[in-house]
């Protein structure tokens, strides 16, 4: 249940239409994971924390460099050199001390992916690379939460929700990994601002079961033009990553509004 002090912080989303107490409730029990602290898990994990999201697992290796600083806000020149997860984690319990923040600096890998995600509502990629994506994806479906897939290049992004039995995943979308960026790949700040606080949106929508949701629909956005659009998926019955899960042997309980 919500204290006094929590009703008066999160006043604005509590008033808000099909959200309200119970909404903002969900929101304090859910458990979710960030897979990246950069241009979009930023975003991403400051409007979680500050929508009052309980638990959050934020889960990078690398360290701050100058070169992040034009995207990432989480960081400032003093924190160059440190070790972005636990950056992250502190500026997030600044953020709302309300909330528990887990910080893991750590590769997500084959050997690790299935207990970092273990007992979680909701994964968020804010990743840079389709081998991490395709094991989050994969253990997004066999666990049966939702898989925020979120991209950016340039002043361009993508995003779109995955939920076993309900949408095309990943693989589904991109069969194989697309080449990968160049180190020094361009993007504009505020893409990945744009595409991280709507990734935030579709999971607290998801987690508040507010809304519809972005099912079996990429939403791209072109930021040199201002145009949005989007784009219909259709899960492939052969897919190597959902396809031997069947519609009837969904168990999925959690909160699912189709368009």
């Amino acid at each position: 249940m919500l204290n006094e002090h929590e009703k008066e912080k999160y006043n604005r989303q509590l008033i808000l239409d099909n959200f309200g107490l119970d909404g903002q409730e969900r929101l304090k029990q859910a458990r979710v994971l960030i897979a990246g602290a950069g241009g979009l898990g930023s975003p991403i994990s400051i409007y979680l924390a500050a929508a009052g999201v309980g638990t959050i697992r934020i889960i990078d290796k690398d360290v701050v460099s100058l070169s992040n600083l034009n995207r990432q806000i989480l960081y400032n020149k003093k924190d160059i050199g440190g070790k972005k997860s636990l950056l992250a984690g502190n500026k997030l319990k600044k953020l709302n001390s309300d909330i528990k923040v887990e910080a893991i600096a750590e590769t997500i890998d084959n050997s690790n992916v299935s207990q970092l995600t273990a007992g979680f509502d909701i994964i968020m990629d804010a990743t840079d690379n389709f081998q991490t994506r395709y094991l989050l994806n994969e253990a997004a479906l066999k666990i049966q939460i939702p898989f925020i897939y979120g991209g950016i290049y340039g002043m361009e992004g993508a995003l779109t929700t995955i939920i076993r039995g309900q949408s095309a995943c990943l693989k589904c979308i991109f069969p194989s990994s697309p080449p990968p960026l160049p180190c020094q790949s361009p993007v504009l700040g505020a893409t990945a601002g744009i595409i991280g606080c709507l990734q935030a949106m579709e999971a607290i929508k998801y987690l508040s079961h507010t809304g519809e949701l972005l099912l079996d629909r990429l939403l791209i956005f072109d930021g040199l033009y201002m145009n949005f659009r989007k784009m219909k998926l259709n899960r492939n019955p052969e897919c190597p990553d959902c396809g031997r899960f069947s519609s009837r042997d969904n168990k999925f309980g959690g909160f699912v509004k189709k368009p």
